[in-house]
């Protein structure tokens, strides 16, 4: 039976991403999303191709970087002696945080990495600086260079250099149109070792000197589930396929929610619709906007048995066979609404009773726990 949670119009309050880091975190530590997105991204490597001077790499979302430092371990067993630019876009300061603290075993394993984090939108991240001319002047620019070659020495220079830069350049300030936090001065940190800045001095970005071009772009969950699609693309698939390099690729992935998770959300909210733009829809929308004309881009939606892939929660066997603990539950709860992208307005009413810890409970207990169901697909450019 559905709870007396209100049914409240998705668009009559903007719906803010960063509202709840502990929800974030719990559902990040909780379950095995991000392992598998960046198992899936690994996948598009074996495509690439990478010209001089490096294999360049921009994550359109790199969140706490689980998923790019995975894929940067993939990229070095992969590419071991080739030069590499990777860029993430993160306008969350604690973010940024934990993402740069990943980074050390990387600089480590492969030095001839350089690494940069900026705040900037969609459509000026990839080439590392503001559309607005007036803001060229602001730009907050860092570079770190690492000495020595130890992963606590990079640890120790990274930790207490960078903690100022991104004090003063990720502030913030909500924008009143979307809801959505943007950034207060467009910031740029780029870090490398160095011991080999001489061979990596054409890899370094310069500011106003970046030409935007990616040999991957990676987009997981980069927007807004209810969003419709011609929003999407404008936003955030448009501007980012125009930053695919010639023989470049960009990987798109995106939950369906045909998956256990959206059995509990419709046992409290019947008539929810959080995911109306399947993998088709959107690369139909984007083919036939402005973005690509011209470019000779290929759009492949991928069979469902490469496009799909699941993840689950964290949960040991024995207990799901047994009693489900309070803590698990709440975790399954925790995910599935994060999932869906409830806001939390809506989950004040949910939590009045506790019909949604009995849904959550009859879910796990069905499948013997719980998993979610994400599908993914790829734009590609071909080679010049």
């Amino acid at each position: 039976m559905a709870s007396k949670a209100k049914s409240v119009d998705a668009g009559s309050t903007p719906f803010r991403f960063f509202d709840n880091r502990e929800k974030y975190l719990l559902f990040v530590t909780t379950c095995s999303e991000k392992w598998e997105v960046a198992t899936r991204i690994a996948r598009e490597l074996e495509h690439l191709n990478p010209a001089q001077p490096a294999l360049k790499v921009f994550d359109a979302g790199m969140g706490d970087g689980t998923v790019l430092t995975r894929v940067m371990r993939a990229m070095h067993a992969q590419f071991p002696t080739v030069p590499f630019l990777v860029v993430g876009k993160e306008v969350s300061l604690e973010d940024v945080r934990l993402s740069v603290e990943k980074l050390p075993d990387r600089f480590h394993e492969h030095p001839q990495t350089v690494f940069v984090a900026t705040n900037m939108f969609y459509y000026e991240a990839a080439g590392l600086m503001p559309r607005n001319m007036d803001l060229h002047g602001q730009l907050n620019w860092h570079s770190i260079e690492l000495d020595g070659e130890s992963t606590h020495g990079f640890d120790q220079q990274i930790r207490n250099e960078l903690q100022p830069i991104l004090n003063e350049g990720w502030q913030t300030m909500t924008s009143e149109k979307s809801g959505n936090p943007r950034y207060v001065k467009p910031s740029v940190v780029v870090m490398y070792r160095k011991d080999h800045k001489f061979s990596l001095d054409s890899v370094i970005p310069r500011p106003g000197e970046s030409d935007g071009e990616y040999d991957l772009v990676i987009a997981s969950q980069p927007y807004q589930a209810r969003l419709p699609a011609d929003v999407k693309v404008r936003n955030v698939l448009g501007p980012l396929s125009r930053a695919i390099a010639p023989g470049g690729r960009m990987l798109t992935i995106q939950s369906t929610g045909k998956d256990p998770g959206m059995e509990i959300i419709r046992k409290v909210w019947p008539n929810e619709q959080p995911f109306k733009t399947p993998r088709h829809d959107l690369l139909a929308a984007l083919k036939a906007s402005d973005y690509v004309k011209g470019r000779k881009l290929r759009f492949l939606a991928h069979p469902d048995k490469q496009s799909l892939f699941h993840y689950g929660l964290h949960v040991l066997p024995n207990e799901v066979a047994s009693n489900i603990g309070t803590s698990t539950l709440l975790a399954a709860w925790n995910a599935a609404v994060y999932v869906a992208q409830i806001e939390d307005h809506r989950l004040r009413d949910a939590i009045a009773d506790s019909s949604y810890l009995d849904a959550t409970q009859k879910a796990v207990k069905r499948h013997g726990g719980l998993w979610f169901q994400n599908e993914s697909f790829t734009v590609a450019r071909p080679p010049k």
